[in-house]
């Protein structure tokens, strides 16, 4: 038997992830039932094929389709492949009694006549209904301008001819494409479905050949569960019970429905300006209330289904013939209806004076004035309306935008005063990249380049076509006079946007004057100045009381503005004014393992004490290692030293006392020379330490190029400030020497993961500092079952360059290694991919994914389980713990696995890590794929179990240690490096 061929593909080669396991999005039964594809239900009376993407025509020379259409030539008959992924047939092909394929969830079960399932909405006609009610808000009418394209693939079992759909076939949406008819409808995602029971998703698959008509998801939610009559269930069960509350609001919908109507102009009027002008013309016809793009009007009133109204063309006096025809209708909380719900939240929070800059609304009116570090603080709201698990809710986030007081002219000044001969690289240098904001007008812009040959005396061309000069127009718009006349201008190039219709544009560069453009964000100089920050987070990281205070009180004011009441009720929105209060879970406390003794985590999750008592599970022997410093450390040196010698014995750390190498300066050449000169004298060297002094980009770059890719060599550097104050000294030296044996490949310590033979992957990507176009990525792998070595990898992409390509030679590098150590290769892969948000999604799971498991094959009869898990980190959620109608900060281990989860992804929020300053801000993991079957408790309880194990805090973080570890190498090389560091140091965690 071939290994590379799966069992049941005979003649198809060189996939060897193909299982006979097929994959889909939810699980067909054996019984007849109604199939269904993003919304549509279909008989099942008649023999199917499913059509999607892939798929099989039976004849003369049976082919199978892979994916997006590859054709393999196949030796025997088989069934449809949906996305490349098999369901075994039950007689060997497609006789009466076989199995069908699937196309995008539609599922078409087998009985007396033959039909082709069409994927995305095409409806064949001739088929009875099965459910004769029609849902309420999602009709579709038949729009006869438009044409549903005919199928033309025929079936060659038994020479049966394959009816086309003709006009009288429903329309497909305007909006997305996806035909509904009002008696072969589901409602969406949410229909419940019909027909005999299948398995929970959770529960643990142990067919290794699944039967006939069983398809595995393998991580997306099911678009409904075909055969099932139980909902999709995807919340744990382990844990302790605990009312959660969330900065989410309930939203009622008080409408029926909203009509969506197609809009055609003829003859065809090309602007969009005087297409909504005309629009406005007829809101006698249309009412008050609508929301129009320039082809598709919204509305929440019904008219007839077609309406023909007159406009007259004003540039030529041409009569233009507007027909107005009903295309749809939404139910409320369709998530079409969520982008006119958001303008109408825009509108809500501008009646309220709130400003809109960027994205989100802030009171000026409010602002902080921090005058000792020359900031403003505006407090603000970033809102938002979404459909999630349980339903249609306002999400409400307290923001900050600050803002300095200093002008890009003021800071031009300075740069001035301190380089006059780099001047002009000096200002590109720290203002490329800085966004500013322009009070006159509360909008902000990145600055792309400087114009030095221009400056405010210079004209531009208005939009009427007359010439102004920039003194002039900030004179006669704002009432601004220019002082500066000899400054540069600023350049901002906007990105390519579409405007409705689809004709992509660009709109130039937007030329700024300095003197009117302020910084915003904290000062590179102030982040480093811990006071500074001190006295700013205190207003920015307000507490979860305080959070939530500030949302009732913006809800208070929604409530009692009656021209937002009534901006709201137009669209029958009512918003909730109590926030949502729901049930969570605390999941169980871990137990840490170190190399003798283990022990349960407290309420905190901090075991700093222990680890300083108690020997790691694997020390490196220092023998050899050397300490660079300039000759005014030498005191301090002497101490550190001196205490890494008494604290190293109970940590289980055998330490020589080292070489210790005194400079002349602190210059960085000087460091570097005596460093490679050091190197060069001992090639045994294990390990140089550097103690610098201030905060020196330079030298610290310099350093770790050298030690990181020149020589490679584990390297600690040192700020004398950390080492100077005595009664901390034990302490940092306890950390210190913990990062040094994870650095030289030491391990400190684990928690009990029962999953063996598991490899668990983290990336992460950072922008390269040094080249604007290109990106890093960063890959750690563990290679042993206890989950403490690792083996890490870098890869550099330009931004047209996939990030798949370098994600497989790292999966193959670390596979490789992982076989070295153990002599075998995992059974399951775990991956954590940071970085990815919510449109990135479906990317991921139709192309990274499979790109992902072609690396399998370099490996013979290697076919590992894989489990694809997101991370995100960036998200507007926050949970507070709830007693007595007050908000605190949830406990380490909330959880939170359903209502405000998606509502077609196996996901959930975890708040691993303990909040000491501000609110709880949970991460968001979203299992895109999953064929180990895991079950989400094992999903859950093996994230909070990750989060346990990185060994630069003796506690719980915010992301799986994988992840942070991932971050911390793409830091490091994208931030300094600006290269891959050498491969002698894949295996150590020398980024720490």
């Amino acid at each position: 038997m071939d290994p590379n061929k799966p069992p049941g593909l005979p003649g198809v080669t060189g996939m060897p992830w193909l299982q006979q396991l097929g994959r889909g999005r939810g699980f067909q039964p054996e019984v007849p039932a109604v199939g269904r594809g993003r919304g549509l239900q279909y008989s099942t009376e008649g023999l199917g094929i499913g059509r999607a993407r892939g798929f099989t025509t039976p004849g003369d020379t049976p082919l199978v389709q892979f994916g997006r259409g590859a054709t393999f030539p196949m030796s025997e008959p088989l069934t449809g492949f949906a996305r490349g992924l098999p369901v075994p047939p039950a007689n060997g092909g497609l006789g009466r009694a076989g199995v069908l394929g699937r196309a995008r969830g539609m599922l078409l079960s087998a009985a007396a006549d033959p039909w082709v399932g069409v994927a995305r909405g095409a409806i064949l006609p001739g088929l009875e209904p099965q459910h004769r009610q029609t849902p309420p808000c999602e009709t579709m009418i038949q729009d006869p301008k438009e044409e549903t394209p005919s199928l033309t693939e025929q079936v060659a079992t038994k020479n049966v001819d394959v009816p086309t759909p003709g006009q009288g076939a429903t329309l497909v949406s305007m909006f997305r494409g996806v035909g509904i008819d009002p008696f072969k409808t589901s409602w969406g995602r949410g229909a419940p479905p019909v027909g005999g029971e299948a398995g929970d998703l959770g529960a643990q698959l142990k067919h290794q050949v699944a039967p006939v008509g069983v398809i595995s998801s393998p991580g997306r939610r099911p678009e409904e569960v075909m055969g099932s009559s139980e909902p999709f269930h995807k919340a744990g069960t382990k844990g302790t019970p605990v009312t959660v509350g969330s900065n989410h609001i309930p939203i009622c919908c008080k409408n029926e429905a909203v009509y969506q109507y197609h809009v055609t102009f003829s003859p065809n009027v090309e602007s969009m300006a005087m297409r909504f002008g005309m629009m406005k013309d007829h809101r006698s016809t249309t009412g008050e209330v609508v929301a129009f793009d320039g082809s598709i009007l919204y509305l929440p009133v019904k008219l007839k289904d077609v309406v023909s109204l007159k406009s007259v063309r004003r540039t030529d006096n041409q009569e233009v013939e507007i027909t107005v025809q009903m295309t749809k209708i939404l139910p409320p909380n369709s998530d079409l209806c969520l982008p006119f719900y958001n303008v109408v939240l825009r509108r809500v929070m501008k009646i309220l004076g709130l400003k809109l800059v960027g994205r989100n609304h802030y009171d000026p009116d409010s602002a902080i004035i921090l005058g000792k570090h020359r900031l403003q603080v505006w407090p603000g709201y970033a809102t938002c309306i979404k459909r999630t698990d349980g339903g249609l809710y306002l999400s409400v986030d307290v923001t900050h935008k600050v803002l300095r007081n200093d002008s890009v002219l003021d800071v031009m000044k300075v740069l001035y005063e301190q380089s006059k001969e780099s001047f002009q690289d000096e200002c590109t240098k720290e203002l490329i990249g800085s966004i500013v904001i322009t009070r006159y007008n509360n909008r902000t812009y990145r600055i792309d380049d400087i114009e030095w040959s221009k400056s405010p005396k210079d004209t531009f061309t208005m939009f009427d076509g007359s010439e102004t000069s920039f003194v002039d127009y900030y004179s006669k718009n704002y009432g601004i006079e220019i002082k500066e006349m000899d400054q540069p201008l600023l350049i901002h190039r906007p990105k390519e946007r579409s405007k409705p219709g689809g004709k992509q544009i660009i709109t130039g560069q937007v030329l700024l004057v300095p003197e009117l453009s302020f910084m915003t964000g904290i000062p590179e100089k102030m982040r480093k100045d811990f006071r500074a920050m001190k006295d700013l987070t205190m207003h920015i990281n307000v507490s979860a009381e305080q959070h939530t205070h500030s949302i009732k009180q913006l809800l208070k004011n929604i409530a009692g503005n009656a021209e937002t009441l009534t901006e709201l009720n137009r669209w029958g929105l009512d918003i909730s004014t109590d926030l949502l209060v729901t049930h969570g879970r605390i999941l169980p406390q871990e137990t840490i393992c170190l190399q003798s003794s283990s022990y349960v985590t407290t309420s905190d999750v901090s075991w700093s004490r222990e680890v300083g008592r108690d020997a790691c599970i694997s020390c490196i022997p220092m023998n050899i290692w050397a300490v660079f410093y300039p000759r005014r450390c030498a005191d301090q040196v002497e101490e550190l030293v001196s205490t890494f010698l008494k604290v190293a014995g109970p940590m289980g750390l055998r330490l020589e006392r080292p070489n210790r190498v005194e400079l002349r300066d602190d210059r960085t050449e000087t460091y570097v020379k005596t460093i490679h000169s050091q190197l060069s004298r001992e090639p045994n060297m294990q390990l140089v330490v550097c103690i610098m002094t201030g905060n020196r980009d330079d030298l610290y770059t310099a350093i770790k190029k050298l030690c990181c890719i020149k020589s490679p060599i584990p390297s600690q550097a040192i700020n004398v400030r950390t080492i100077s104050q005595p009664q901390k000294l034990r302490s940092v030296a306890q950390k210190i020497l913990l990062q040094i044996n994870s650095k030289l490949g030491g391990e400190l310590w684990t928690v009990n993961v029962p999953l063996k033979h598991l490899m668990v992957v983290g990336v992460d990507v950072h922008h390269d500092t040094s080249k604007k176009s290109r990106s890093v990525m960063g890959f750690v792998a563990s290679v042993n079952s206890s989950l403490t070595r690792w083996y890490s990898r870098v890869t550099f992409q330009t931004s047209n360059e996939e990030i798949i390509s370098g994600f497989k030679l790292c999966l193959s590098a670390a596979l490789q290694k992982y076989y070295e150590v153990n002599h075998n290769l995992p059974e399951k892969i775990v991956v954590y991919r940071d970085g990815v948000s919510d449109g990135q999604l479906k990317m991921v799971e139709l192309y990274e994914i499979p790109q992902l498991l072609t690396c399998f094959q370099a490996f013979p009869s290697y076919e590992p389980k894989l489990v694809f898990i997101v991370v995100q980190k960036r998200i507007s959620t926050t949970l507070y713990s709830c007693s007595a109608d007050r908000f605190g900060t949830p406990p380490p281990g909330t959880i939170l696995d359903h209502s405000l989860t998606h509502s077609d992804w196996m996901d959930f929020y975890l708040m691993a890590h303990q909040i000491r300053q501000g609110c709880g801000l949970p991460t968001h993991y979203v299992c895109v794929y999953n064929t180990a079957n895991l079950s989400p408790d094992h999903l859950q309880r093996l994230t909070y179990k990750m989060c346990h194990l990185y060994w630069n805090w003796p506690g719980t973080i915010r992301v799986p240690a994988p992840c942070k570890y991932a971050h911390k190498v793409a830091y490091l090389c994208g931030q300094y490096l600006h290269a891959e560091p050498a491969i002698q140091l894949s295996d150590k965690l020398y980024f720490l």
